[in-house]
């Protein structure tokens, strides 16, 4: 199933954002109040819709707080930025990502709830969709053209199989590097034979595809 995700502000960081996912299969809401960045994101987005993102009722038609998780990538607004973030709290939207321009605003948003606060100098516009259509992805560094290496906790279906019976290889395209437990224990280049355990993490080498197939079934 699809996971509905809004972006709301399409600078250069959200405009990415809402790309990158939708390359990976999500459906995307997004919202802006500057016209001409609408029309840039709406052939690529499911929806795209020019609202002011103050305004309470715009983003209700919007289908924003039906969401399963929103990023807030408000330029340097710091107050509408925390001001989206209340609405989206208060409507009960569970998942919220969110651009902070320095650590106070960071910290502001941590106290707000904010799931995940993102600092654009430190973090990169696929790295936070990567991690937002693949549930329990942990971290990600880029391997090669297309390729990176993600540590993922293990989801529940891979639980209780063995990486045999899995065959992520052949059906996802996904290498499993190796193996660590809830204890710390370390496996590296795993077998066939070796069963994935509750609280597992797995070091696996992937694609943007693989990923996408993944999303897919988490």
């Amino acid at each position: 199933m699809k996971r509905i995700i809004g972006v709301i502000g399409l600078g250069r960081f959200g405009f990415f954002v809402a790309k990158t996912l939708a390359e990976l299969g999500a459906e995307v809401i997004a919202v802006d109040k500057d016209e001409q960045k609408v029309r840039q994101i709406a052939e690529l987005v499911t929806y795209a819709y020019v609202a002011d993102a103050l305004d309470e009722k715009a983003l209700e038609e919007a289908g924003i707080f039906n969401a399963d998780a929103v990023v807030v990538s408000i330029g340097q607004n710091v107050e509408a930025s925390i001001f989206v973030v209340v609405i989206l709290r208060e409507h009960g939207v569970k998942e919220v990502v969110a651009k902070a321009v320095n650590e106070i605003h960071g910290k502001v948003l941590e106290r707000l709830g904010v799931k995940r606060v993102v600092y654009p100098e430190r973090e990169t516009a696929v790295k936070v969709a990567h991690s937002l259509v693949v549930r329990g992805l942990v971290s990600e560094v880029p391997f090669a053209p297309g390729y990176s290496i993600f540590e993922l906790k293990a989801p529940p279906f891979f639980v209780g199989k063995t990486l045999r019976e899995l065959d992520l290889r052949r059906r996802l395209g996904i290498t499993v590097v190796a193996i660590k437990s809830k204890e710390g224990k370390v496996k590296v280049n795993p077998s066939g034979d070796d069963e994935i355990r509750e609280g597992d993490s797995l070091l696996v080498l992937a694609g943007e595809e693989s990923l996408k197939r993944l999303g897919e079934q988490t």
